[in-house]
């Protein structure tokens, strides 16, 4: 049954997505000629703006407009949103909530359904509890997601900090701009540091001082180093000072910070690992050394 239900569903599926099917939009017809790349992973498919929009998921618009009313949080959620730098609005992230608690409820579902045909009052509540369970599981865990990405992210601008802030440097030494530098640095490959960088430069053409380009970039990010090497640069920009000077001493500062990071991280993992060696290899290494002397001890019984 559950076989044919999910080869069912699938079909259906592959019948719905069919060109002959559905009307081709301005952005299904545009999008894969302005994304710079396009990812795979199961956050993007249960995301996907054509996947969610009111006209052909009218129920789960509403499912998503009455969890924001719920949770609320709105402007922290705009935040997080930019920091993980997805440009998903906050009705389309609730959206794919509301699919992840969908999801996470299956189990839950059927063992209800299983249940209420046998009659099994037990087997119900189990299914139900497990339904209430997989809702909110769903619903955390895409919140988890989104937490992981941030940090991932974060952690990776970090990294690529310090070789920017000397792209930059080296830029300005050379009779670049601030925005020749910022085109030269984001014009190469690279993490998200790179197309925050590009957002910037984009923001730029559209009009956007470039003070206030950076600021914006500022407040999406939550790494307090690249903060504060932003606000040099604007601080730089504005009162007219050396900006390679400021540029390599902030360099500088964030490596030392990575190293003390790193000594700090080492130092955690090295207390870590007392603890494997006082609980497992400790007690096996006394086990073979007493049981030779245990095996030939000879015991009189009266």
């Amino acid at each position: 049954m559950l076989l044919g239900l999910s080869g069912g569903l699938g079909l259906l599926l592959v019948i719905i997505r069919l060109p002959q099917f559905r009307r081709l939009t301005m952005s299904d017809r545009v999008g894969p000629y302005v994304r710079a790349n396009t990812p795979t992973s199961l956050s993007f498919l249960l995301t996907r703006p054509s996947l969610i929009r009111p006209k052909r998921g009218r129920l789960l618009t509403s499912l998503a407009r009455r969890l924001d009313r719920l949770l609320g949080g709105r402007a922290a959620m705009i935040a997080r949103l930019s920091s993980a730098g997805d440009r998903l609005t906050v009705e389309q992230y609730r959206s794919s909530q509301v699919l992840w608690g969908a999801a996470g409820a299956l189990p839950g579902g059927f063992m209800l359904a299983m249940g209420t045909v046998s009659g099994r009052s037990s087997l119900s509540l189990a299914g139900a509890a497990l339904l209430i369970a997989g809702v909110f599981g769903g619903i955390t865990s895409r919140d988890s997601a989104l937490t992981r990405e941030i940090k991932s992210r974060d952690a990776a601008m970090l990294i690529e900090l310090p070789a920017v802030a000397d792209l930059f440097s080296l830029a300005v030494t050379a009779g670049e701009s601030p925005l020749g530098a910022i085109q030269r640095v984001a014009r190469n490959d690279g993490g998200p540091l790179r197309e925050e960088l590009g957002r910037v430069l984009d923001d730029v053409r559209a009009g956007v001082p470039i003070v206030q380009a950076i600021d914006a970039f500022a407040s999406r990010t939550s790494v307090t180093a690249l903060a504060r090497f932003l606000d040099g640069l604007v601080v730089a920009i504005e009162r007219g000072t050396p900006l390679a000077d400021v540029l390599r001493s902030q360099a500088a500062d964030v490596r030392e910070a990575a190293k003390q990071k790193l000594i700090e991280s080492g130092g955690r993992k090295e207390i870590a690992m007392m603890a494997p060696v006082v609980f497992f290899v400790l007690p096996t290494v006394v086990l073979f050394a007493a049981y030779p002397a245990l095996t030939s001890l000879t015991f009189v019984t009266r």
